[in-house]
């Protein structure tokens, strides 16, 4: 019997191989917008919980940026990350292939679909705390299953009367928030997490709204349409900075 032929390229003209590099908060939207693409995408998500310690995040991104071949020994054209800024998580990062990354400050930027859209909410909507079915699956958001979880955590590891005085300290960060944003993609039925969200304004006393996010720039991503405008396309070997001077976000070099 014949080993089995593996192609050594693509096989359609034109069509790109790529890694993706994502926070796992995005995997919906990862995978719709894969499928979707022409280009061979493979990927890889990394802890949502790495967001809570830049510094473990930057070191987990350096390790997964070192594999630039697939499982078949094929390089790849290019690594793309499925991160914004991120805290600075991403600075200093390089990669063995083109790197390319949205020009976002976080996730939110990605699922709205432009920074600068995610700009103009930031500023003319104050205290704002963003929902997306991802976050919602891969972390306890603000509301009250965090609540009761988190003073059952307290209670059982420091007793009942330092549980209330940490559980105040605790949500002192709350009183800057006032509004529970839901980014929807028209393409995702979200009811289930729409209600969710509801629940946990409720619960604090924040505004819902349900706010349409668009697939336009990851899936732009994915394709390989990077203009300079929205992506950041950083050579081999080069590391990521931040740019201060522009409203680019990031720069190269």
């Amino acid at each position: 019997m014949m080993p089995e032929l593996l192609p050594d390229k693509c096989p359609l003209e034109g069509q790109k191989r790529f890694k993706l590099v994502c926070c796992e908060a995005l995997r919906r939207e990862a995978y719709l917008c894969a499928a979707r693409s022409r280009n061979i995408v493979d990927i890889q998500f990394l802890r949502r919980s790495l967001h809570d310690t830049p510094e473990m995040l930057n070191e987990t991104l350096a390790k997964a940026l070192a594999g630039t071949k697939d499982s078949e020994g094929n390089e790849y054209d290019a690594i793309l990350l499925g991160y914004g800024l991120c805290s600075n998580s991403v600075l200093g990062i390089k990669a063995d292939v083109p790197l390319v990354i949205t020009r976002a400050h976080d996730c939110a930027a990605i699922l709205l679909g432009s920074r600068h859209r995610y700009q103009q909410l930031f500023d003319s909507e104050k205290g704002i705390f963003w929902y997306s079915p991802g976050w919602i699956e891969t972390c306890l958001m603000p509301g009250q299953d965090k609540h009761e979880k988190m003073r059952q955590e307290y209670a059982e590891k420091y007793g009942e009367d330092n549980a209330d005085y940490l559980m105040e300290m605790e949500q002192s960060w709350i009183q800057e928030y006032s509004k529970a944003f839901f980014v929807k993609w028209p393409e995702f039925e979200t009811l289930e997490f729409e209600e969710y969200t509801k629940k946990c304004a409720e619960y604090l006393g924040w505004e819902y709204r349900k706010i349409e996010g668009s697939s336009e720039l990851m899936q732009k991503m994915f394709d390989g349409r990077w203009d300079r405008e929205d992506f950041l396309v950083v050579p081999s070997g080069e590391v990521i900075h931040e740019s201060v001077c522009d409203d680019k976000i990031m720069g190269c070099g």
